[in-house]
């Protein structure tokens, strides 16, 4: 039986967020030996051989000139400040709370699109997206002993995400995906590049092992998501990143034997609810 596009684009769109799981869950693992500005140096190197790899694919011999500068580079420095946040929410938290919290990325897209963009968004919409942050708030539990403010920290990652996110979908009207890459890639080494010196981390017997594993799921992970969103369109895409919830809490028992309690599995699924809502929403409306 053949397949149809959209179905090759929701395999591969799978796929990319199974291999991002795995990613996470070795980022876990080394963002205790070693620091944010090692992960990330390396995580950019990668990103650097994807956009080379790319345009030498498409044949845009041109990928690096990009039509609107100033804004790769205000995605690229929220690109930074995200990725550097979510890889730290991995040293104090689960990877299961760090997924939850950070699904609620889509919700908060949609929120900063009516404010910044002033794009209109409905009623219905308007307390989906409510839902959503209720169901941060059960995770976290503000108030109650329970609390921890490093939940904070995939939160504030969400926020700067959902920015980059905004970004993105402005630059993409003129600058192909691999440009996107390439941008970031350069601008994220030069940053790191700065920081290394500063907060080097002796490397372990097993770092080696580690940052191949890095490099390599966080490569397989981005050109899956290339594929996927080849073959699908973004808004049937989207829905499936909620599956790093389930990889998460799948992946950090078996790895790191953590099981989220009660509260964080209804938060999650609140979030998730929520999140689908108003991606299909947002979708109709276009």
């Amino acid at each position: 039986m053949k397949l149809s596009s959209t179905s090759i684009g929701i395999i591969f769109a799978i796929l990319a967020y199974f291999s991002f799981s795995l990613l996470d869950t070795i980022q876990k693992t080394a963002v205790v030996y070693h620091s944010i500005f090692q992960i990330l140096f390396l995580k950019y190197i990668f990103t650097l051989f994807l956009s080379v790899a790319e345009s030498y694919r498409k044949k845009n011999n041109n990928f690096f000139i990009s039509k609107n500068f100033k804004l790769q580079i205000t995605r690229s420095i929220l690109s930074i400040i995200e990725s550097g946040c979510f890889v730290l929410s991995f040293k104090y938290l689960t990877l299961a709370d760090a997924h939850s919290i950070a699904s609620l990325t889509p919700v908060i897209v949609v929120a900063l699109s009516a404010i910044i963009l002033r794009e209109n968004v409905n009623l219905k919409t308007w307390i989906a997206i409510f839902f959503g942050f209720l169901g941060v708030l059960i995770i976290m539990r503000p108030g109650l002993s329970i609390f921890d403010p490093k939940s904070l920290i995939p939160l504030v990652a969400a926020f700067f995400l959902s920015l980059y996110q905004i970004v993105t979908r402005k630059v993409s009207e003129n600058d192909s995906s691999e440009t996107s890459l390439f941008y970031t890639s350069i601008l994220g080494i030069i940053l790191m590049s700065f920081m290394l010196p500063f907060f080097w981390q002796p490397m372990q017997s097993f770092s080696y092992f580690i940052f191949l594993g890095v490099g390599f799921f966080f490569s397989v992970g981005i050109y899956f998501q290339i594929i996927a969103l080849g073959y699908a369109k973004a808004s049937v895409i989207q829905p499936f990143h909620y599956t790093l919830v389930l990889w998460a809490i799948i992946l950090g028992y078996i790895f790191y034997n953590d099981l989220p309690d009660i509260p964080t599995l209804i938060g999650a699924t609140v979030i998730t609810i929520s999140g689908i809502y108003v991606l299909n929403s947002r979708t109709r409306s276009n």
